[in-house]
C-alpha cells in the first residue's frame, strides 16, 4: 500500500473536502447541525455554497462526514488503537463541551435507524466497532481478574455504551448531569473486586 500523497487537482480536491469537513465539525459544534446553514460554512472555507455540492451531496452527506470526523476525535482522544474504559471518561468530557456535536449525534443516530437515512450505515458500523473493541478490553481485563466474569465481555460492552448513550441523552436535557462522573463511577463499579 502506498503512502504518498495524492498530487494535482485530486490532492487539492480531497484537501478541501478535508477541509470542509473540518471546518463543519467545528461550527456544528457550537452552533449545531439544525442552526447551521450550508452557506455558513462555505464562506468560512472561503468558497461559494455550490461548490459545496461538488464534494458532497447534500446536507445529510455533510453530516455523515462530520460524525465520522467526531469518531476520529474521540479516538485521538482516548490515545489507544482500539475503544476501550479508559477513552470513555475523556469522550465524555469531549461530548459536554460540544454541545452542537453531542445533539448532533443524538438526533443523527435516533433517526438514521431507517435503512435509507444517509448516516445508517455510519451507526450500523460504528456500534458494531466500538461493541468489538470495548468487548476485548473488558475481556482481558477480565482474563486478569480485573473485572467481574459472571457476565460477557460483549454484554457488558453493550451495557456500557448504553449507559453512555443514556447519560448523554439525559444530559442534553438537563445540563446538571455529569456524564464524565457518572460514567466514572459506573466503571469504578466494573474495576471493583469481586464480593465475597
Amino acid at each position: 500500500m502506498s503512502t504518498s500523497k495524492p498530487r494535482g487537482q485530486y490532492a487539492k480536491g480531497a484537501e478541501r473536502r478535508e477541509q470542509i469537513v473540518q471546518t463543519a465539525t467545528d461550527v456544528f459544534a457550537i452552533e449545531g447541525f439544525e442552526r447551521t446553514a450550508l452557506k455558513r460554512v462555505a464562506e468560512l472555507v472561503g468558497v461559494k455554497e455550490a461548490t459545496l455540492f461538488h464534494y458532497f451531496s447534500g446536507k445529510q452527506e455533510l453530516l455523515t462526514a462530520v460524525l465520522a470526523e467526531r469518531d476520529h476525535r474521540g479516538r485521538e482522544l482516548g490515545g489507544a488503537e482500539e475503544f476501550g474504559l479508559e477513552a470513555i471518561v475523556p469522550v465524555a468530557e469531549r461530548n459536554r463541551q460540544e454541545p452542537g456535536l453531542t445533539t448532533l449525534y443524538a438526533v443523527a443516530s435516533a433517526t438514521a435507524n431507517d435503512p435509507g437515512h444517509a448516516s445508517h450505515g455510519h451507526f450500523q458500523d460504528r456500534y458494531a466497532r466500538l461493541v468489538k473493541e470495548l468487548a476485548r478490553d473488558v475481556g482481558r481485563r477480565q482474563e486478569a481478574g480485573a473485572i467481574r466474569a459472571d457476565v460477557g465481555a460483549e454484554s457488558l460492552a453493550r451495557l456500557i455504551i448504553a449507559a453512555f448513550d443514556g447519560l448523554q441523552l439525559q444530559w442534553l436535557y438537563d445540563k446538571s448531569v455529569d456524564m464524565a462522573a457518572g460514567l466514572r463511577e459506573l466503571i469504578d463499579v466494573l474495576l471493583a473486586p469481586p464480593a465475597r
